[in-house]
């Protein structure tokens, strides 16, 4: 088994959001996003990087991309706001399998649909274009709006990964794995649809 297609950047343009390839052209925006009301200190569990380093990000981003072990893109509203980033990653065509994650959004795009429909753009072109049998999320314990979020989406609760890794500020974190499988996406799929009709 592999990928029918094997994961590369692309753009995926919903009514609410596109999902451009990531790259230095991004920066400014970035940057301005990840200062909004401060949210790269107060989500501090999360991968926001602090405004002035967000160039460091995208470069590592886009290394990883080099590599094949991630495609990362940049969130674009309407407007042409840069709204955050989000990626594919842990790609593991044997399976096919990948993980959605990595993702961030500016504070004033909490509850707009837009986080909604990067979603579905992603996990339509995981499934349905490159051919993905699973895609995969992982969130840390402490962040409840992330699993709430995930939850959403109807994908399914795989376990908690005790002692993971440490947060920057060096305390152990503990992952929460979730998942959606081939079988599983009709059903998300029409969820996610229907939830975006309402807006």
């Amino acid at each position: 088994m592999s990928f029918r297609t094997p994961p590369a950047p692309v753009t995926l343009s919903g009514r609410l959001v596109t999902l451009e390839p990531l790259s230095r052209d991004h920066a400014a925006g970035l940057a301005e996003a990840a200062s909004e009301d401060d949210i790269h200190e107060r989500a501090w569990y999360t991968s926001i990087p602090h405004p002035d380093r967000v160039g460091e990000e995208i470069d590592r981003r886009l290394e990883l991309l080099e590599k094949g072990e991630m495609v990362p893109f940049a969130a674009i509203d309407r407007a042409g706001r840069v709204l955050g980033m989000t990626s594919y990653y842990d790609l593991v065509p044997v399976v096919p399998r990948l993980h959605i994650g990595f993702t961030w959004n500016r504070p004033s795009a909490h509850g707009t649909g837009t986080n909604a429909e990067s979603k579905l753009l992603l996990l339509r072109h995981a499934f349905d274009e490159l051919g993905a049998y699973l895609v995969g999320f992982t969130t840390q314990w402490v962040n409840h709006q992330s699993r709430a979020a995930i939850e959403r989406l109807g994908a399914k609760q795989d376990g908690v990964l005790r002692a993971r890794t440490r947060y920057r500020n060096g305390a152990l974190r503990d992952s929460v794995e979730y998942s959606v499988i081939e079988p599983e996406w009709p059903a998300v799929r029409a969820t996610l649809e229907a939830r975006l009709a309402r807006r």
